[in-house]
């Protein structure tokens, strides 16, 4: 095959790869997946647009910026959009499958290796340092989004009352997304779709053999919506009616249905909600344990959203009723894992094929825009939530009328953590450390630690 110019001229006259030839590409990008989205779409852009010249730079961020309008994590959905395109519903099925698997089967045995061996001293040393590193690595998230997101006052302003609404007010995480987005509505973003009119379809592989599936209509759209929708929810309807399952089932399936409807902004948006759910209304976790999935979910491939999974783990292990809590615990994951992702391959199938007039819409720019900001506030709720339980040892939550704020008791100030986590900021911000090695370092650095009696 003749790889084709960069401007895909030749593009038009290239045979497409076919689904068995695309599948160990896909595989690779799966293995590779590392380091959340910004490292996955990465890795995506080199392996389909540099290397395979499958599509071009236009026609790359084009599928991305309609997946940011998604719930979910953009980056399974940008590989399941650009395999649906290039080979329908069973090309996206593979491109989407193959880029969660792999951190589905890690993230399992890692959350079996928690609940049999995570009070041995090394262990327990390895989840106090990756606290740490994750710690910092949602600072630097932060970081990173409010420089992009944060363009004027206004959206300042939003992402400062979604984070008051959520740390202050208590305000569902829910509210928040939908708040934002419908002020956004209101304010349209002048430069959402200049840069996009003019982009050609000529980057892909197979030109305009691909055209015709994207530009399939609302009745197409409607009838893979219908069978999504059936595939998602139908286990979900099948755990509340059938007697004799454990309510935990039911429990997780709602509970994650109704967060695959609302995690715009990627999983570090989410998370506080789901772990003060978690723990303070379901009682899945303890204090603190999110931040040790969080870190599993960090030192494997593929969406960080995937820590869902761990706390579905947990919540099953805990409450398996008749069943062997380890069987529980799996079967609960893999539940969360299908109400997670299911949701994404509806979103693409669904919306796909109506890509361009979403992408001219303005308005939805513009709630996009707002969603963006009010992230940024989430975020910052969730390091100062996650930074409380990693520091302290006691933090207690004190009513102030209508009004409820997380307090440290200062002297459960832990010196340890609190030296560790400095550390993880000066290699995250300082010296530039990636994702893999800043986790590593500390937690080789949290086993010395308990080792040697100071944590």
């Amino acid at each position: 095959m003749g790889a084709p110019d960069r401007d895909g001229a030749a593009a038009d006259s290239l045979s497409a790869p076919s689904l068995a030839e695309a599948v160990p590409v896909w595989a690779r990008v799966a293995a590779l997946s590392f380091g959340g989205p910004a490292g996955q779409i990465a890795v995506m852009h080199r392996i389909l647009v540099e290397e395979r010249r499958w599509v071009s730079e236009r026609r790359f961020l084009h599928g991305l910026g309609f997946c940011t309008l998604l719930p979910g994590p953009e980056a399974q959905q940008l590989a399941t959009y650009i395999g649906w395109l290039m080979h329908g519903p069973a090309g996206g099925l593979v491109a989407g499958g193959l880029f969660v698997l792999p951190g589905l089967l890690a993230l399992m045995g890692l959350s079996w290796l928690y609940v049999l061996y995570g009070h041995v001293d090394v262990v327990a040393g390895l989840f106090f340092g990756l606290k740490a590193a994750v710690l910092a690595i949602v600072l630097q998230a932060l970081w990173r989004l409010g420089g992009r997101a944060l363009r004027d006052r206004t959206d300042r302003f939003i992402a400062l009352a979604a984070f008051a609404a959520l740390f202050v007010l208590a305000v569902p995480f829910p509210l928040v997304v939908i708040a934002a987005g419908l002020l956004g509505l209101a304010r349209r973003r002048p430069d959402a779709t200049a840069e996009d009119a003019g982009a050609d379809e000529a980057g892909f592989l197979i030109g305009a053999a691909m055209l015709p599936r994207e530009r399939d209509g609302a009745a197409a759209s409607l009838r893979m919506g219908a069978l999504w929708l059936t595939i998602w929810l139908l286990p979900v309807a099948a755990l509340l009616l059938v007697p004799g399952i454990p309510p935990v089932f039911g429990q997780v399936a709602l509970f994650f249905s109704k967060m695959a409807l609302v995690t715009f902004g990627g999983a570090y948006a989410a998370l506080a909600y789901v772990a003060q759910q978690a723990v303070e209304h379901y009682g899945w976790l303890k204090p603190g344990e999110m931040l040790d999935g969080l870190g599993l979910a960090e030192t494997t491939p593929g969406p960080l959203i995937m820590v869902l999974q761990f706390v579905g783990f947990l919540a099953g292990f805990r409450a398996p009723g008749a069943l062997p809590p380890l069987l529980a615990g799996t079967l609960a994951g893999l539940l969360t894992t299908w109400v997670t992702f299911v949701p994404c391959f509806l979103w693409i199938f669904a919306g796909a094929p109506l890509i361009g007039r979403l992408r001219g819409s303005r308005r939805l720019a513009g709630a996009l825009s707002a969603i963006t900001a009010a992230v940024a506030g989430v975020i910052l709720n969730l390091a100062v939530w996650f930074g409380l339980r990693t520091l302290f040892r006691q933090v207690e939550t004190v009513p102030l009328g209508p009004l409820r704020l997380d307090w440290p008791m200062p002297a459960s100030l832990d010196p340890a953590a609190l030296l560790l986590t400095l550390a993880a900021i000066l290699a995250v911000f300082r010296l530039g450390l990636g994702t893999l090695p800043t986790l590593a370092l500390c937690a080789g650095a949290g086993v010395l630690l308990r080792q040697a009696g100071l944590a």
